[in-house]
């Protein structure tokens, strides 16, 4: 076996070898994980782009076994870590992101039930193969957030001015409040 993170293998073997795989790889060793995070970073101008983004290491430890006590579902766990650079949407300013995820996976054939599951999440695998990279690299992009911001700690540099001058000039409108005079005038 080559490299047990790239190399296509059946799940199965892998549980029962108890397969244990370090990682600790470049963000563009993971092809959907770079074009995601090259997409955010593409409305940065030049001179805010981060540098050797993509150098940025992912780290973590994958553990294969069997999910069950029948030793029917080959199962998969692990953690991964990878610090990435991101746009904040609330002052559209670059900064650092920490994405920390746990695997707990059961890895089934197309069609197979998944019974009970004690914890696990039902990966249904459209081939009997799987590469683990591919796993990793799906886990992390589901692991980063819809809208990334800066932590409470850091705050945007710009969201203190911003946001009270929007909060002053803008009326409040909540959906219920039309209802709400129509039933006072009913009552008068």
């Amino acid at each position: 076996m080559g490299n047990p993170l790239r190399d296509r293998c059946l799940p199965s073997e892998m549980a029962e070898k108890s397969q244990v795989i370090e990682i600790s790889n470049k963000i563009s060793d993971f092809e959907r994980l770079e074009a995601v995070v090259a997409s955010e970073l593409s409305v940065l101008e030049a001179d805010k782009l981060p540098q050797c983004w993509r150098e940025s290491l992912v780290t973590g430890r994958l553990t294969f076994s069997y999910g069950s006590t029948h030793n029917s579902v080959p199962a998969l766990e692990g953690n991964l870590v990878v610090t990435i650079d991101a746009v904040c949407q609330r002052c559209l300013e670059p900064f650092r992101l920490l994405l920390e995820t746990k695997l707990r996976v059961l890895l089934g054939a197309a069609g197979q039930s998944p019974g009970e599951h004690d914890g696990y999440e039902w990966w249904e695998l459209a081939d009997h193969t799987v590469r683990p990279i591919d796993i990793v690299d799906e886990a992390l992009v589901m692991a980063m957030p819809l809208s990334a911001m800066h932590g409470t700690a850091d705050g945007c540099s710009e969201i203190g001015s911003h946001a009270t001058d929007a909060a002053d000039a803008v009326e409040t409108v909540t959906p219920f409040a039309a209802l709400k005079m129509q039933l006072q005038d009913r009552g008068k």
